[in-house]
């Protein structure tokens, strides 16, 4: 029996435990003009790197000469509820880092997904890629009919919602999708990711990245606006507002993936720090007790004066609501302390003026 690629790529895909596959024809990015203007417009605040290889991003073609198609993956992660709120203040993390590093995770398995193809194809090039290679991986996704990309611009899939990891394989070799289209756009009139935003920095199909809280706490490296202080709430790791308000994700669609569901890969099951972490022990911590916690986890990338320095900006915020002695004079200590980094001062500082 003759296989097809789409059908082979099916079964290695489906043995890999990947949720979703599709196919995308390897063609240039139909927003190349409305990219140029985000990044010119500044929108993606200090990602340098995403207007570095710019017309990489935008055509396939430039990450493997010659390709014909993308074929995009996803894996599902656990959302749902986040388990509440512990006695102590916690900062709260992204659901996306409750378990291990989904880069590490993806990757080894595209990489076998490539081998497998390989094998079949041997004169075709395969090339597997995470978010951190330059492509546009949603508007692949959505060409590839993984789902549409949503007024929260994330990839939205009917019945899974968006608790999605992307990858992709970029191959000279013509894979053809018999069922191959875009999906219709289900956000409709909704508009409740925009309303609950914290930072406001939504726009229908629009992110000012600058002001997402998700960028504020992982990509940002300096002093974070002080007017941005008491929106960006318990977070310290990512923020999941956006995505928490879609119907598209809520249980009573039947779409919420919860912890257990045999769907997610196991890799991706809750373990500690997730859901949270006590900010009275992460503004305590030092460089080997970020690490231990941090050791398998994509949060590993947010440096210790940062991590703290989100920390701080949640205590400000746990404090306006209610008194903690202990995680105040931990605030205090931090304020003064020669043996932190001036990002750390600083933030302390202006918590604490914050609080008058």
């Amino acid at each position: 029996m003759v296989v097809s690629p789409y059908e082979y790529v099916n079964e290695v895909a489906a043995a890999q435990r990947f949720a979703l596959v599709g196919v995308a024809p390897a063609r240039a990015s139909e927003h190349a003009d409305y990219i140029r203007g985000w990044l010119a417009d500044g929108k993606h605040g200090a990602m340098g790197y995403l207007a570095e290889q710019i017309e990489t991003r935008i055509d396939p073609a430039r990450v493997v000469a010659g390709a014909r198609s993308v074929i995009c993956l996803a894996d599902r992660y656990a959302g749902g509820a986040d388990g509440g709120r512990a006695d102590v203040p916690m900062g709260r993390i992204a659901r996306y880092a409750w378990g291990d590093d989904y880069h590490r995770v993806m990757k080894k398995r595209l990489i076998a997904v490539c081998d497998a193809m390989r094998e079949r194809w041997p004169d075709e090039v395969f090339r597997a890629a995470v978010d951190t290679a330059p492509i546009l991986e949603r508007e692949h996704a959505g060409r590839a009919g993984l789902g549409w990309v949503g007024k929260n611009t994330m990839l939205i899939h009917p019945t899974v919602g968006s608790w999605l990891l992307l990858g992709e394989i970029v191959t000279t070799l013509e894979v053809e999708a018999d069922d191959a289209a875009p999906m219709a756009d289900h956000c409709g009139t909704c508009t409740r990711c925009i309303d609950a935003c914290p930072t406001d920095c939504l726009a229908p199909y629009e992110m000012d990245a600058a002001r997402c809280i998700s960028y504020l706490t992982i990509e940002h490296r300096e002093v974070i606006a002080p007017g941005l202080h008491e929106a960006m709430g318990d977070w310290v790791a990512g923020c999941d507002v956006c995505q928490e308000v879609c119907p598209f994700n809520k249980a009573d669609r039947g779409s919420a993936v919860e912890a257990g569901d045999e769907a997610i890969h196991p890799a991706y099951r809750p373990r500690p720090p997730a859901p949270g972490v006590s900010l009275f022990e992460v503004l305590g911590w030092d460089a080997d007790a970020r690490r231990e916690a941090f050791t398998k986890s994509a949060l590993k990338r947010i440096k210790l004066d940062m991590l703290k320095r989100n920390a701080l900006i949640a205590a400000g915020n746990a404090l306006s609501e209610k008194t903690d002695a202990a995680l105040e004079g931990r605030v205090r200590k931090l304020a003064v302390s020669e043996d932190e980094p001036e990002l750390v001062r600083e933030t302390a500082r202006q918590v604490l003026e914050r609080l008058g």
